[in-house]
């Protein structure tokens, strides 16, 4: 079976580059160019010095054994929340702004669900002196007010988007709008595995250094490079993709990741995709994606403003109607629970997107001997807010 793209931009069925006509040569001058600069010498040596010396890599792969003891399994944890700007997502922004650069582009425009894409952005522009604008749903930027101010910080124009339900699907509608109006100069960073093709293989091959040094970690730490599940958060999914990389092929590790149940798959405020999507097209890919009876998108709901997407990455659309990956909804009142386990049991406070990673732990049967990879996609300073909400339920306890 083959996981990865094919010369097409294809998954199996989902992929593919629908843009409108404006926007076909940018998509197609990346296509040309992203893997000759990406297998480039110059490149990988710039981009894995800063990836090293910038954003501190390689991030710790940490077995958690209270966590462990808990659910009867080596449980290590990928510590993608260390990394500089405190996400997986600046593996992606550095190595797609070396790539703008080596293009001859001047201005850099992104979208932006719980701010960490936007904050990695802004945060590569001011490292590489560009201009960047990032659009922001009006109803995340209010739950991620931090992440807001760090974007200002670092000298980014933030554009707050009043669309649909505000939220990162709207967010993304204003950035391509934004990019048909300025096609010359101006480049994309897109978030995440989603997209016209090239950019979910671009964004998947850059965030695959956290599979790589998974490879390396458990060797060291098990004596053998391969867990028996990974696990991770997956909306669009970009830390999926990455900790899913180099063991697709390998029928050995079992797949799991964890999607926003919202309020309950079939309560109207949910995000689960998989669960409730069927094909269709959107934001220039063909996926699955929630939608009604006239194919028109369904809004998307879940406290995790990263998961807050009615699409999914047509790589792990294409994992999932493959059966290559299981697909579990993690409702929010569940992603809080794990939250709060996580930090009582291991003194770590994820971030809420994270959180439903950690939701899947509860719905599973491991083996003793069972080696289980999790994803930590990011750190929990920016949800301080919406776990203060739920603080009451959670008493000081004592396990």
């Amino acid at each position: 079976m083959m996981y990865q793209v094919n010369e097409n931009g294809y998954y199996g069925e989902f992929g593919g580059a629908y843009v409108p006509e404006i926007l076909h040569q940018c998509v197609e001058e990346l296509r040309v160019n992203y893997l000759n600069v990406l297998e480039s010498e110059s490149f990988r040596k710039e981009y894995e010095s800063l990836l090293r010396d910038y954003v501190g890599r390689p991030s710790p792969l940490y077995l958690a054994k209270r966590l462990s003891e808990k659910y009867g399994a080596r449980i290590y944890l990928k510590r993608e929340d260390l990394n500089h700007t405190g996400a997986h997502k600046i593996n992606n922004t550095i190595g797609q702004i070396l790539l703008a650069r080596r293009m001859g582009k001047t201005r850099i425009i992104a979208e932006t669900g719980a701010g960490q894409h936007g904050v990695a952005t802004a945060t590569v522009c001011a490292l590489m002196n560009m201009e960047c604008i990032v659009y922001m749903g009006k109803t995340d930027i209010e739950r991620q007010y931090p992440n807001v101010e760090r974007m200002k910080m670092l000298g980014a124009t933030v554009i707050p988007v009043t669309s649909g339900n505000m939220t990162l699907k709207d967010a993304t509608n204003e950035a391509i709008r934004d990019w048909c109006c300025h096609p010359q100069d101006t480049y994309y960073i897109i978030g995440s595995v989603v997209g016209p093709h090239p950019y979910p293989d671009m964004v998947a091959r850059l965030q695959s250094v956290i599979s790589e040094e998974i490879k390396k970690q458990l060797l060291e730490k098990e004596g053998r490079n391969y867990p028996d599940y990974l696990i991770a958060c997956v909306g669009g999914g970009s830390n999926a993709a990455g900790t899913v990389y180099h063991y697709l092929d390998d029928e050995r590790v079992r797949i799991v990741l964890g999607e926003a149940g919202g309020e309950g798959i079939y309560s109207g405020k949910s995000a689960a995709t998989i669960q409730l999507g069927r094909k269709g097209i959107i934001h220039g890919s063909r996926t699955i994606v929630m939608q009604n009876e006239d194919g028109q998108i369904e809004e998307p709901y879940s406290v995790s403003a990263g998961l807050d997407y009615p699409g999914i990455g047509p790589l792990h659309a294409n994992l999932y109607a493959t059966k290559r990956a299981e697909v579990i909804a993690v409702n929010d009142d569940e992603a809080i629970d794990a939250a709060f386990e996580l930090t009582r049991t291991e003194g770590i406070i994820p971030a809420l997107e994270s959180a439903h990673a950690l939701g899947v732990l509860s719905k599973m049967r491991f083996k003793p001997e069972d080696v289980v990879v999790l994803t930590l996609s990011g750190r929990g300073d920016k949800d301080m807010q919406a776990y203060a909400l739920y603080k009451p339920i959670y008493p000081l306890i004592d396990n």
